[in-house]
């Protein structure tokens, strides 16, 4: 039984791709969506792109601040090439807040800054998807 998980996100079949080089955190992100949200961790962008076949695309993408000091900013626009439509989180700590802002400017639909909370998250997944309550992105006129 999961406690805390309505039956509507549970059956939902859209899907989360972890994209971190630091194992524990994607498993702490991995272990805070996978009750709501088909949530596959992955350790590179490269290992992404590998997964993400026709059948097996992600809806949001939380990336982690990492391959962005690595590879800049246009990985931003190589994952949205890679996954039209997808919703790209940046996951950082405080510190590294300027890097996120500059993957936001790039086309990320925003950032989860370290500490992570359950309910922080799950919401933040939630309002990038337009369920739960939250008004669609569409709706706000944030997404065409």
């Amino acid at each position: 039984m999961q406690i805390g998980v309505e039956t509507s996100k549970a059956v939902d079949q859209r899907r989360v791709f972890v994209i971190d080089d630091d194992e524990i955190t994607r498993a702490a992100l991995q272990f805070m969506l996978h009750d709501e949200i088909e949530t596959h961790e992955l350790s590179t962008p490269e290992e992404a792109y590998e997964k993400g076949t026709d059948w097996l695309k992600p809806h949001v993408v939380l990336l982690g601040v990492s391959f962005l000091k690595q590879k800049g900013p246009a990985l931003i626009g190589d994952l949205a090439a890679k996954f039209p439509g997808v919703r790209i989180l940046i996951v950082c700590d405080k510190s590294d807040e300027a890097t996120a802002v500059d993957g936001m400017k790039a086309g990320a639909h925003g950032a989860l800054v370290k500490p992570l909370t359950l309910e922080a998250v799950r919401k933040k997944v939630d309002t990038i998807l337009g369920r739960g309550g939250a008004a669609p992105l569409v709706q706000l006129g944030l997404l065409s």
